[in-house]
């Protein structure tokens, strides 16, 4: 017998289909070896030598590995085929070599980038050598974040600073940090445009103002009214005479985007499903496992010889040949050391029955398939005429535009935003001529103002991210869901990116004090340096070295600072952002306000505390309401909505009320509850929504099911215990939360007699 080890038990359970009588396939449940949690586990004195131990809830895992290798003939290492991955497979080589399990045994690493048949038995026949370069590149990456955690989080917490964010993490802070300053600098400049509504006999059109007096219009050229109102006066009012002087009609096409990555993946699932990084990677991963797609964690655009066959098939039997390119459409990868799979992310098949899928399964698994048929047909068509449209006084020219779609192509399939926006603004222009006479029946002066760089979202801090060359495929998500887990950014209505106070505070410390680790080419730098080491250019300890000497520079020369000279730069550095009008006057002794720091986080005090006792919050519910430093309750939320109903914020959270039922709200806020939706509340109660089926429990056997609307919030359940979660988490996520789960000890019941 074989024994075949993957990460996850769904992945197990359809390669097990696939290999038949002769296999047995297990689950390592992801990484079951970590660093010990303690200093000193890297030890930075004997070469980084690393301190491992097996991951809570992990052994017996490992005990069933063990168990059904004994009956087994050789092991094949079958997990996924990125740096992760790799370490995985040498993680479990090394325990099972350390506890003498692999006599007389084989050992095989296989990697697929799909779980298709064909694709595991071809890996299976093609075993290699576990990748030592692509396990280093891993070692210093987990030992770069082990050292800076542990070097730098006890800095931060004896002063009340927060958490570390992480290495990469600290960086995706300070760009949100960063543009918030931006816009706080920002001063709107004043401009004006002019348009003007046309006819030409029956037909009517629009044109903007092109050039005044000989003088080309640009986008800030109108810099004021005064000066709008001497173009208007030039021009005459309308009705005003005009004619056609010039026409210039092109063809032109546009090409389809490449097949997707990991990060335009996360960009394009944020858009256009509003689906966060997270739950975008843990639906594709479970798209994976069912064998539907290929790897979901790649920075490479290029397809297989097979699939490309395969869509250009599809595209003719269901489009038609003009639909098909003559040559196919290749896309260059954009990343510079794209290395994390060997393929973009596409679906496995390509028959003309979708797979039954529900959810965001079936939402996710659309738009892949949609941009991968895209991807592999002919260009769009369109024809663009425009006129160039001169006063009778000849004081001004207008220029009108107009743009047809002749031929769909990709467009048939699939458009990305603009795209739509461009299709849904299609505009059409009249046959014009040469000498055509216009009439201008209106000029429509509008006043504009120049708008701050926009604020983040995860689409495109994570596109960012990977523009500066920071952070890989499989970290885009882990850093999003982390800076909001740890209350460093927070999401608006519009899903915008805004730092918290604590955001704020902890960038202003790292900016002064730890330069470099928060420095863009700094951090891109550092992961060139990975790609290095797993492509075998770099040596494993002269890049531990080279990282750790300045790193731990920076630390010992951190330690030494006086608590009162931190806040004295935070306040430096933080004052334009606290006091945007210049006061900084304490309202209640004249003294100086700034930044203070508790146990509760950041607020802003009275330089003659204790004396005076004033404090000011940062953001709703951040601030101490006296110089003991306790953070003030929330005030109480009551707003009448009409019909005797009111909707109010309590202890356990929002609700509406008539006055004899209560109804839990807790997805809705003051701006967005409505009367309409209070009512049919109290009528119907919390719609429940289905439970959603995240896997088996290998522990226990037992499914996981996630409830994402609960009287308490979303949680996950298996054979009766219950885990609170804030949204969907991934099946492994999952069984390591249900799994590890402490029992509560609030309700024993008391035995004694």
């Amino acid at each position: 017998m074989n024994l075949l080890i993957v990460e996850s038990p769904s992945k197990a359970k359809t390669i097990e289909k696939y290999l038949g009588a002769g296999w047995r396939v297990v689950a390592s449940v992801g990484h079951v070896r970590d660093l010990v949690p303690e200093n000193g586990s890297v030890d930075t004195n004997n070469d980084f030598k690393m301190h491992w131990q097996i991951m809570p809830g992990k052994e017996k895992q490992i005990k069933l590995i063990i168990g059904e290798l004994k009956k087994a003939d050789a092991v094949y290492l079958a997990s996924d085929p990125d740096r992760e991955g790799e370490a995985i497979a040498w993680h479990i080589l090394d325990i099972l070599k350390a506890r003498r399990a692999l006599d007389g045994k084989k050992v095989y690493r296989v990697a697929f980038h799909e779980i298709t048949k064909n694709a595991v038995m071809d890996a299976i026949a093609h075993p290699r050598e576990i990748d030592n370069n692509l396990v280093d590149a891993y070692l210093v990456r987990r030992a770069l974040d082990y050292l800076i955690g542990f070097g730098i989080s006890p800095l931060l917490w004896r002063r009340n600073l927060g958490r570390s964010a992480g290495r990469v993490q600290s960086v995706a802070v300070k760009l949100v940090v960063d543009r918030e300053r931006e816009i706080e600098a920002f001063k709107p400049v004043e401009y004006w445009s002019l348009a003007a509504n046309c006819v030409k006999g029956t037909d009517k059109f629009n044109a903007q103002l092109l050039n005044f007096d000989g003088k080309k219009i640009e986008k800030m050229t109108i810099e004021n009214n005064a000066y709008m109102q001497e173009i208007l006066e030039k021009i005459g009012k309308p009705n005003v005479s005009a004619k056609v002087i010039s026409i210039d009609k092109k063809k032109t096409t546009r090409r389809a985007s490449a097949p997707f990555t990991t990060s335009t993946l996360q960009q394009e699932a944020a858009r256009k499903l509003y689906f966060s990084s997270k739950r975008t990677m843990a639906t594709a991963q479970k798209l994976y496992e069912q064998g539907l797609i290929t790897y979901m964690r790649t920075d490479a655009t290029n397809l297989s010889v097979d699939a490309v066959k395969e869509i250009r098939q599809y595209i003719e039997r269901v489009y038609g040949n003009a639909f098909v390119p003559s040559k196919p459409n290749v896309y260059v990868t954009k990343s510079k050391n794209a290395q994390e799979a060997h393929e973009a992310i596409r679906p496995t098949h390509f028959d003309d029955e979708m797979p039954k899928l529900v959810g965001d399964e079936a939402k996710l698994y659309e738009l892949i398939w949609k941009r991968t048929i895209a991807c592999q047909m002919t260009n769009a068509e369109f024809d663009s005429v425009s006129a160039d449209i001169e006063t009778e006084n000849r004081v001004a020219i207008f220029h009108a535009v107009g743009t047809t779609r002749t031929f769909d192509g990709f467009m048939r399939v699939y458009t990305e935003d603009k795209d739509d926006a461009d299709d849904n603004n299609e505009t059409k222009l009249p046959p014009l001529a040469v000498g055509d006479k216009i009439e201008i029946t209106e000029l429509k002066p509008e006043q504009h103002f120049t708008q701050p760089p926009a604020r983040y979202t995860e689409a495109s801090l994570v596109k960012k991210l990977e523009e500066l060359g920071i952070g890989r495929p499989s970290t885009y998500a882990t850093i999003m869901s982390t800076i909001v887990d740890r209350k460093y950014v927070e999401q608006d209505k519009q899903r915008r990116f805004h730092p918290t106070p604590g955001g704020w505070v902890i960038s202003a410390y790292l900016s002064k004090y730890f330069h470099d680790l928060v420095d863009v080419n700094f951090t891109a730098k550092t992961e060139d340096a990975l790609d290095d080491v797993s492509n075998g250019k770099r040596d494993k300890l002269d890049t531990l070295r080279a990282f750790w000497g300045p790193t731990s520079n920076m630390i010992e020369g951190a330690r030494g600072v006086k608590t009162t000279e931190i806040i004295d730069v935070i306040n430096e550095i933080m004052r334009p952002h606290l006091f945007a009008d210049g006061n900084d006057t304490c309202p209640k002794c004249g003294g100086k306000l700034g930044i203070k720091l508790s146990k509760y986080g950041a607020f802003i005090g009275c330089e003659n505390y204790p004396k005076c006792d004033y404090t000011a919050h940062l953001t709703d519910g951040d601030v101490a309401q006296d110089s003991k430093e306790i953070p003030e309750k929330p005030e109480a939320v009551n707003i009448e909505l009409g019909d005797g109903i009111s909707f109010r914020i309590g202890r356990f959270g929002p609700y509406v009320t008539n006055g004899e039922k209560n109804v839990p709200a807790k997805q809705y806020t003051t701006d967005t509850i409505t009367l309409d939706v209070a009512r049919d509340l109290l009528e119907n109660g919390v719609k429940k929504a289905e439970p959603i089926n995240l896997g088996e429990n290998p522990k226990t056997g037992k499914p996981i099911f996630y409830y994402p609307t609960a009287r308490y919030g979303a949680y996950i359940s298996s054979n009766r215990v219950n885990v609170s979660v804030k949204e969907q988490p991934s099946l492994d996520t999952a069984i390591d939360l249900i799994n590890n789960k402490k029992p509560s000890t609030k309700f024993k019941r008391n035995t004694r007699k």
